[in-house]
C-alpha cells in the first residue's frame, strides 16, 4: 500500500515538474515589438467645405489617418513652437490626398497655434494597444531606415530690461520644404535610390545629405511653393513609398 502511495506521489511530482518546465520555457519566448509610427508633414484642417469627407466635430480632438488603427492615441506637435496635444484616430477609411499625413479638427489646429496656410506638424503613435498598419512599399534588404525627428526651431526670448522702444525683429518664415525619402547606412545605396528616382519619375532636384558618418539622407527639393511640393510628393507616392516625410529648411 505504501508503494502505491509512493508511486502516485512520484507521478504527480513528475507531471508538475513538466508543467513548471513548460511554464519557464514560455517565459523565454521573445515577442517582436514593432516600432512606433511617426511622420512629419502637412495636415489638412477639417472644414465643412471639404467634399466627400466624413464630418469631424471642430471642438473635438479627433483626426483621420490612413495608416493608423481606429482609436489609436497620437501625440501631435507643432515643430515651430514645440506645443503638443494628444488626439485620437477616429477613422482610417477616409479618402484624402496622400500629401496630407492626417485630417485634424479646427480645435487641434488652434490649440497648437498652427499656421492655417501651412499646417505643418508631427504625428507620433503613443498607444500601446494599437500598432502601425503597414502598406505595400518598396524595400531595400541591404538597408535599415533610421528614424529621425525633425529639429524644433529655437524660441527667441526677449529681454524685458532692454529699451522697449526698440523695434522688435520680425522673422519672416520663408516657404522652404524638402521631401525625405529615406536614410541609408551606405552612400552607394543612397546613390542607387537617386538613380531609381531619375529612372521612374521626372523629378530632377534630388540630393544626398550626410547626417553622420554612416547616415546618408535622400531628399527631393527644396520647394518654394506648396503646389510644386504637393505635385512632386504625389508623384513619388505612385512608386509605393510608405512613409514619406516633409522636412523644413534642410
Amino acid at each position: 500500500m505504501n508503494y502505491r502511495i509512493l508511486l502516485i506521489f512520484l507521478l504527480c511530482f513528475s507531471i508538475l515538474g513538466c508543467d513548471n518546465q513548460n511554464f519557464n520555457n514560455s517565459k523565454k519566448i521573445k515577442t517582436k515589438i514593432e516600432p512606433k509610427y511617426s511622420n512629419i508633414g502637412f495636415a489638412l484642417i477639417y472644414n465643412e467645405e471639404l467634399e466627400n469627407i466624413k464630418k469631424i466635430d471642430n471642438r473635438s480632438l479627433f483626426i483621420f489617418h490612413k495608416s493608423l488603427k481606429k482609436k489609436s492615441s497620437v501625440k501631435i506637435t507643432n515643430p515651430k513652437n514645440g506645443k503638443s496635444i494628444i488626439a485620437v484616430v477616429k477613422s482610417n477609411r477616409v479618402k484624402f490626398s496622400d500629401f496630407y499625413n492626417s485630417i485634424i479638427s479646427k480645435r487641434i489646429a488652434e490649440d497648437l497655434e498652427l499656421d492655417f496656410n501651412e499646417p505643418y506638424l508631427e504625428i507620433l503613435l503613443i498607444s500601446n494597444k494599437n500598432t502601425f498598419v503597414a502598406k505595400k512599399t518598396k524595400t531595400f534588404d541591404e538597408e535599415k531606415q533610421v528614424a529621425e525627428k525633425a529639429p524644433i526651431d529655437g524660441i527667441q526670448i526677449n529681454d524685458l530690461n532692454k529699451n522697449t522702444k526698440k523695434k522688435k525683429k520680425i522673422n519672416k518664415d520663408t516657404f522652404s520644404y524638402s521631401i525625405k525619402l529615406a536614410d541609408f547606412y551606405y552612400k552607394n545605396s543612397a546613390q542607387m535610390m537617386i538613380s531609381k528616382i531619375k529612372e521612374n519619375t521626372k523629378l530632377k532636384n534630388s540630393k544626398i545629405k550626410q547626417i553622420s558618418q554612416n547616415n546618408f539622407r535622400v531628399l527631393i527639393g527644396p520647394f518654394n511653393d506648396i503646389k510644386s511640393l504637393k505635385e512632386s510628393f504625389e508623384e513619388l507616392k505612385t512608386l509605393n513609398f510608405e512613409n514619406l516625410e516633409i522636412l523644413k529648411n534642410v
